[in-house]
């Protein structure tokens, strides 16, 4: 008997070249996984990378905001904790959106540049952060929900600019 499939499918049957969200993500996170390369004759496209951006956005906004709390819990001032926890966040998301999202190969200048944009928008989300926190703890707003709305309107400026300056600039296919 003769197979006529020229092309498999991957285990949990999604169809040539195809593979599963978490699939996808647990590939992004290998560090040993050396044969993703941008592919200029197949990019990814904006569609693909504004959802895998999101995505990536939520599981980095996770880290963060779950350290932040954490640190303030275990009696850390906000303004250090923001600090800590955003690093965190920023790594988690670099893996992603190199690996994943914007699917490039390792390089130097990339982690550079992307180190250097992550650190604008440290300063750009922290200095927010830090001066929405006490306005709001000034209208009497619980500390909770004065950092977490101070939490939300920074990250949101900061996610934008950063899609925009990774997609055109970081981590464009050439």
């Amino acid at each position: 008997m003769t197979d006529h499939r020229t092309e498999s499918t991957d285990p949990a049957g999604h169809g040539p070249g195809r593979e599963s969200v978490a699939d996808s993500i647990a590939h992004a996170l290998d560090p040993l996984d050396a044969h993703r390369v941008s592919d200029a004759a197949h990019p990814t496209d904006l569609k693909t990378q504004v959802v895998r951006f999101f995505l990536t956005g939520v599981l980095s906004a996770i880290v963060d905001y779950g350290l932040l709390q954490l640190f303030m819990a275990f009696g850390m001032h906000y303004g250090p904790a923001k600090a800590l926890s955003f690093v965190a966040g920023t790594l988690t998301a670099y893996a992603l959106n190199r690996r994943w999202t914007f699917n490039a190969e390792p390089s130097r200048a990339r982690f550079v540049a992307t180190m250097c944009l992550y650190a604008v928008m440290f300063g750009v989300q922290w200095g927010l952060f830090m001066v929405l926190v006490p306005w709001f703890d000034g209208m009497g707003w619980s500390h909770f929900w004065a950092t977490t709305v101070g939490y939300v309107i920074a990250q949101g400026v900061a996610t934008v600019t950063n899609f925009v300056v990774q997609r055109t600039v970081i981590f464009r296919v050439r």
